[in-house]
């Protein structure tokens, strides 16, 4: 209970210090970056998994909220952007293999699964079980998400003059409170159904499928009030920066150094499909920006609210990119680890 206490205090400092330093997103990057530091300094950082996942559930409900029946139709227009999908994750997957085995002497597996742009727990499962270094994984993913988590918001701010400091939604005691029982209902439901079945990224798709249902029929008229989403922020947060709790000097030497230098390759290859989006004037480049870093679902979708971007477009891309990573990656992997014997 101390480590968790301690994490949260930590936490919440990390919050004061960005408002005071009028930092962007304060209640997602303050805690990032304080927890980040402070557990590289050796101090242990421990936080709640069930309360992490809660917290996602509403971000899956944001969204879900967001739908309407335009929203839903416009969905089919998605698809010149949609299958460039596939071809970015093939690139990726060759120059991260390439990267992480040849520069960096990591074994095939680690190397396959350190490179592929999925979810962390997907990947952590499936590389284990092909017998790569869950450690180094681990701490792969963790830098890529960080990376695309502090770097697209201050992308946002500057580039795009984004206004960031909006609150996310209405104050809570301004919604019925109906309409929040509807959205704790849609939480907690769709979380469960979603887990029970075994869809990937449950905690979030499960809520959004079933919030959208209910804002397509009527039932949910509201999104999550502004402190909910800021609970979520700071979670999301905390759970990126406790992630290098326990990191030794060796492995910030080479795992972390090898994860700084491929997420320059990602931010690169990223940039080059984006770019090319908006030469052929195929989607708005902030929302093609949005939709295709390869950042954690939860943050990318943490940052799409805050915008105010076209949630359909971003959600739709990154959920067909976490698909085709979890379908194909162990797929690929035997097929590629038998072309290499």
């Amino acid at each position: 209970m101390k480590q968790i206490a301690l994490t949260h205090a930590i936490a919440a400092i990390g919050v004061a210090l960005f408002i005071m330093l009028g930092l962007p997103l304060p209640w997602l990057l303050g805690p990032v970056f304080a927890c980040l530091v402070t557990a590289l300094a050796g101090v242990p950082l421990k936080g709640i998994a069930v309360l992490n996942n809660t917290m996602r559930t509403i971000l899956g409900v944001a969204v879900g909220a967001t739908f309407t029946s335009a929203l839903v139709i416009s969905m089919a227009g998605m698809w010149t952007t949609l299958i460039l999908v596939p071809p970015m994750i093939l690139l990726i997957g060759l120059v991260g293999v390439t990267y992480f085995h040849r520069l960096w002497g990591f074994g095939f597996a680690t190397s396959y699964y350190g490179a592929m742009p999925g979810g962390l727990q997907d990947m952590l499962l499936f590389g284990e079980e092909a017998g790569a270094d869950v450690r180094a994984l681990s701490l792969i993913h963790a830098t890529r998400v960080m990376v695309i988590v502090v770097a697209l918001p201050f992308v946002l701010k500057w580039y795009w003059n984004v206004d960031l400091t909006n609150p996310p939604g209405a104050p809570a005691t301004s919604l019925p409170v109906s309409q929040l029982l509807l959205m704790v209902f849609a939480g907690i439901v769709g979380w469960q159904v979603a887990k029970a079945v075994g869809m990937f990224g449950a905690s979030i798709l499960g809520p959004m499928i079933l919030a959208g249902a209910m804002a397509l029929t009527g039932l949910l008229e509201h999104r999550p009030p502004a402190e909910a989403i800021w609970a979520a922020q700071f979670y999301i947060g905390m759970t990126v920066g406790t992630k290098y709790a326990g990191v030794t000097g060796e492995e910030v030497r080479r795992d972390v150094a090898a994860a700084l230098g491929f997420c320059v390759i990602l931010l690169i290859l990223s940039g080059l499909f984006v770019e090319a989006i908006h030469l052929l004037s195929l989607a708005p480049p902030m929302e093609t920006l949005l939709a295709f870093a390869p950042g954690g679902q939860a943050e990318m979708t943490v940052l799409a609210l805050i915008a105010g971007a076209d949630m359909a477009f971003v959600i739709a891309h990154h959920v067909l990119r976490i698909v085709v990573v979890i379908l194909g990656a162990p797929i690929a992997a035997r097929l590629f680890r038998s072309l290499g014997r």
